[in-house]
């Protein structure tokens, strides 16, 4: 059994190798390859067809992963519709989503019924005849919610079982807990997949599957953008690492310097990534104003994002007039 102390030095270690670490087995972090001397060398990459077609990354961020869906909305009002998609965390869950054929207009409705109040998100996560409390607590362990049951209960009931049945081929992001490397998942059962993707630790126990310990991707591959390219001609990447939002800048309690390191580690490896290879196209919303549990402000988060949405409808037309 895991304890919490375990969890933690395992996620930091996890992070300190995707940034500075001997190379894991098999790679964390799929555009670089981790050189002898603890800096990033670029890896070869294969050129993309070249037909216009794109490739979606869509980072993690927690509720910030809201900022996701007025991007979503620019593709389907400009009738593209990527040709994989690939996401972490919250980015995950979005592109899961979107990859199963709900179109961000439909995320968008869905989302902000979930979470209008406190009353309907509990009567969602807890009020469902196939879910207990003790499915989702396990106050004994070292992490509090069960993240299977979590995500079974508040995403849409018409999201596939399985990878192989939605319409775009869809890729999430985890951290291996004891290889500490990044682990693609692109086949099999679709929600313990995106359930060891978003699989905080301490918030949320570690997701076994495949033999191996999962837990959040964001601590190897916040906004996963490397590994799409060459699968389109083109790779856009929606970022929303953003600093925390901290007007007072009081010292945080525990459970907020826990959630503010994480996004310092997420924000640190992507834009370590970036100094080596960039996609065509990176979105970041300007949402520096939230914090990453301010999921009860989504309106205002959607608003914030709004302006992404012409942002990349301007760069996705320029980019395509020019192939």
């Amino acid at each position: 059994m895991m304890s919490r102390r375990q969890i933690l030095l395992s996620s930091v270690a996890a992070a300190a190798f995707a940034v500075t670490g001997s190379a894991p087995r098999s790679g964390v972090l799929a555009a670089f390859e981790l050189g002898g001397d603890a800096h990033w060398r670029e890896a070869q990459f294969e050129a993309g067809p070249r037909d216009g077609s794109i490739a979606l990354a869509l980072g993690g961020g927690a509720a910030k992963g809201l900022a996701h869906i007025p991007v979503l909305e620019a593709f389907d009002e400009m009738g593209i519709r990527p040709r994989v998609l690939a996401g972490t965390s919250m980015g995950a869950l979005i592109g899961a989503c979107y990859a199963s054929g709900m179109r961000g207009r439909e995320i968008r409705l869905y989302t902000a019924d979930l979470f209008k109040s406190r009353i309907e998100v509990l009567r969602r996560i807890f009020g469902g005849p196939s879910t207990s409390w003790f499915q989702l607590l396990a106050f004994t362990k070292a992490a509090v919610l069960e993240p299977e049951a979590l995500f079974g209960a508040a995403l849409p009931d018409t999201l596939p079982g399985r990878f192989e049945d939605l319409s775009t081929p869809f890729k999430a992001i985890a951290t291996d807990f004891h290889d500490q490397e990044q682990v693609i998942l692109d086949r099999g059962p679709l929600l313990p997949a995106i359930s060891a993707s978003s699989a905080l630790p301490v918030l949320l126990k570690p997701v076994e599957l495949g033999g191996r310990v999962l837990i959040d991707g964001g601590f190897v591959n916040p906004t996963p953008f490397d590994i799409l390219i060459g699968s389109a001609q083109f790779t856009v990447a929606v970022d929303v690492t953003g600093k925390q939002a901290s007007p007072d800048r009081a010292v945080p309690g525990p459970l907020d310097a826990w959630i503010g390191a994480w996004h310092i580690v997420h924000r640190s490896l992507v834009d370590a990534k970036l100094r080596h290879v960039q996609p065509d196209i990176l979105v970041r919303p300007d949402i520096s104003a939230f914090n990453s549990m301010d999921f009860y402000e989504i309106d205002e988060i959607l608003a914030a994002a709004e302006p992404a949405k012409d942002v990349i409808k301007r760069r996705v037309d320029a980019l395509l007039a020019d192939q």
